[in-house]
This record gives structure tokens, sequence and C-alpha cells, in this order.
């Protein structure tokens, strides 16, 4: 729960008397509350800055680049920081309501528009964030560089540091970079599940906690397809607007490795056996 400094050091930031602290649902990595004040609502997300340095502060960029992109809506930030070792984000809280009847045929223009936001090479500016790990953003030429470097292999490093074996992975690298397609690199979500979208009062499509990266735009359509949540019509429409490369849908396992190897070393060994399973397909 937040404590009464932290409360009282809010109130200042927001000029107001805070008169009502909710917790809100989906926070597995962070503290996420609802503020109320007599003007305004907003939300705060919570965590130990020491443990997490940046982790906020990437969250602000990232939404700042997807607000910029003119493509979904997005939270507004209204600040962020540390006090003592309260790492805190501050955003404009969205009302919730139900979808229009062609939100998924939105969704998936809106998806399309982001991902034709390209970049002249893949990475980022920064390093950020994947849930609570480190996601790396150095500049690389390929898509396959940059899966390979900034993607798979830190997870598979980690995983092997927790005790996890696998095998095969220098013949797992070769299929990839004959595998994937060197398209453009698209500006991506990161991390797109079914949790990381809400419904705005016009019933339009949002985006929150993202991992952005000028990436292969493939990951974020594998991300959506591990866990589901995503209607077909979003996918047909988005190719509509900004085709896929032939055989996509064959190509789902090899981007969900990774977010597979996120959850491994976040939750624990309940993904191991996909995993493997996806190795044993490409090695």
């Amino acid at each position: 729960m937040i404590s009464i400094e932290f409360k009282k050091y809010l109130e200042d930031l927001l000029s107001e008397t805070i008169i009502s602290i909710q917790t809100l649902s989906g926070g597995d990595i962070n503290d996420v509350y609802l503020l109320i004040t007599k003007t305004q609502k907003c939300v705060v997300k919570r965590n130990t800055a020491s443990k997490f340095p940046g982790m906020f502060e990437a969250e602000a960029y990232g939404l700042k680049i997807l607000k910029n992109s003119n493509t979904f809506t997005v939270p507004e930030i209204l600040d962020f920081g540390r006090h003592d070792d309260n790492g805190f984000l501050i955003l404009s809280y969205i009302e919730i309501a139900q979808p229009t009847t062609n939100f998924w045929e939105v969704f998936g223009r809106k998806l399309a528009a982001l991902h034709q936001c390209d970049m002249s090479y893949f990475g980022l500016e920064q390093h950020n964030y994947i849930g609570n790990l480190p996601q790396y953003n150095s500049k690389c030429n390929s898509a396959a560089e940059f899966y390979i470097s900034q993607r798979l292999q830190p997870q598979f490093k980690l995983a092997i540091k927790k005790g996890y074996v696998f095998s095969g992975l220098d013949k797992l690298y070769q299929t990839i970079e004959s595998e994937i397609p060197n398209e453009q690199p698209s500006l991506i979500h990161g991390d797109l599940w079914s949790g990381n979208y809400i419904i705005d009062k016009n019933g339009s499509p949002c985006l929150i906690d993202p991992a952005i990266a000028y990436a292969p735009r493939e990951m974020d359509i594998g991300m959506m397809h591990l866990f589901g949540g995503f209607n077909a019509n979003l996918f047909e429409t988005y190719n509509e607007v900004f085709p896929l490369v032939d055989h996509w849908n064959n190509r789902l396992p090899i981007w969900q490795l990774y977010y597979l190897l996120v959850h491994l070393n976040v939750f624990g060994s309940s993904y191991y056996k996909s995993i493997q399973k996806i190795l044993s397909r490409y090695i």
C-alpha cells in the first residue's frame, strides 16, 4: 500500500488532496493504484527504484513515442521519478467503456499504421524493460541480428543462469537467419498481449505498458497469438492495410520463443516445456 509519506509527496506533485486510493488489478510486476482527487482521477504505478532503475523513465519514453506515432491513444504522462526508494509513474486515467461494433477492424488499421512507422535501424535510443526484466535495444542492421543478439541471447543467458538447460542454440540462430524476413524496422508495442490494451470512452483501443523498439513487426503479431484475446477480424484488416510476408503464421513460434523465455525468467518453470517444443522444431 502507499505509505503516508509517499501519499503526501504525490499530493504535492498533483497540488491536490487525494480523496481515495484504490488498488487496480493487473499489476503482476508493479503496484498500480487509482488516485481520486476533487478534480481528476489518475493512475500511479510504483515499484522499488533500486531494484528496477530507470523502469518508469523507460515506460514514459515508450508512451511518448507511441503518442507521437499518431496511431493509438495512450495514457497521458503526468509525472514520473523517485521518492525515497519508490520509483513511480503517474498517468491519466482512461475510463473504460464498451467497444464499437467495428472495434477489431479499427484495432487492425491502427496496428498497421503503428508498424508503418519505420526507422533506419533495428533497436532504440535507449534500453528499456519487458515486465521486470531489462530489454536491450542496441542498434542492429538486420532483423535476425537484432532478434538474436538483443532478444533471444540475453533471455537464454538468464535462463541458463537460473539452471535451465538448452541445446542446439547455434543451429536455432542459423535457422532464424534463414527463416525470418528482413523487412524494414517497425515501431512495435513490444509486449502486446490482451492485458495491455484497454477500451476508451469512445470504444476505441488504447495501448498501455509498452516495451517498444524498432523491431520486426511480426514480434507483435506473435505475442498477440500466444495467449489469445484478439479477434480474427483484427488480423484480416491488418493484412489488407499492411500485408504480412507470406507464411507469417508458420513463423509465429519463432517470435513466441522470446516471450516464453521472458515468462520463464519472470514466472518460472511452467513455460519450459513450451520453449523446448519450439526448439525441437527449429534445431
